[in-house]
């Protein structure tokens, strides 16, 4: 068996950010499916084959409609006083079981879907400690969408021990290897209500 595939893979959702921009909970917005977008990225993890599904929130938030005791998705809380932004909230969920690979996901992804996850997962290689896709935008990883491998935990422990707070820098610095997206806008993500609008459009 490929030693890639045979390693455990868990999945995290971040959902801890304020959302300023969107002015309400993005993680709480609701699909057109009628699932929150958190509770759609959770199952969506759970359908790619992630073992373990955690939802990332912040010390004071309430999770999101959707999530109860008994739904399989455990939740990570950032820890107090930690840095804003993602990398605290990966880390703090990797730290959760340090021997698995991590597919990490933003949950204000409202075009995502089971093809974009599973090609990412088949695409790993051993020894990589990032594997992303390239954004249709820039050109640049798409950092919020990422494999991030059992080797990877102490390059983020470092950084968020460096105040460093930009995920995407860190996966540049490291040289991440990029793949092709396999669904165009399956990484569109809503950050203002007219990205919402928009990300929902056919």
């Amino acid at each position: 068996m490929n030693e890639a595939a045979s390693q455990p893979v868990c999945g995290l959702v971040l959902a801890g950010g304020r959302s300023s921009r969107m002015g309400s909970d993005k993680a709480a917005l609701v699909h057109p499916d009628g699932r929150t977008l958190a509770r759609r990225c959770c199952d969506l993890l759970r359908e790619a084959g992630c073992e373990t599904v955690v939802l990332s929130l912040r010390q004071d938030q309430e999770p999101p409609a959707g999530f109860s005791d008994s739904d399989g998705v455990s939740i990570v809380r950032d820890p107090a006083g930690a840095s804003p932004g993602p990398i605290a909230g990966i880390v703090a969920g990797m730290r959760l079981r340090p021997g698995a690979d991590w597919l990490v996901l933003a949950c204000d992804l409202p075009r995502l879907d089971l093809a974009t996850l599973s090609h990412l997962l088949a695409s790993k290689r051993v020894g990589e400690p990032f594997l992303a896709y390239l954004s249709e935008f820039d050109g640049l990883p798409e950092p919020l969408c990422t494999l991030y491998a059992e080797g990877s935990l102490f390059l983020l422990e470092r950084a968020l021990a460096g105040d460093f707070r930009c995920p995407r820098k860190l996966l540049i610095r490291n040289q991440c290897r990029l793949l092709e997206p396999v669904t165009p806008r399956a990484l569109d993500n809503a950050n203002t209500p007219g990205d919402w609008e928009t990300a929902r459009e056919p």
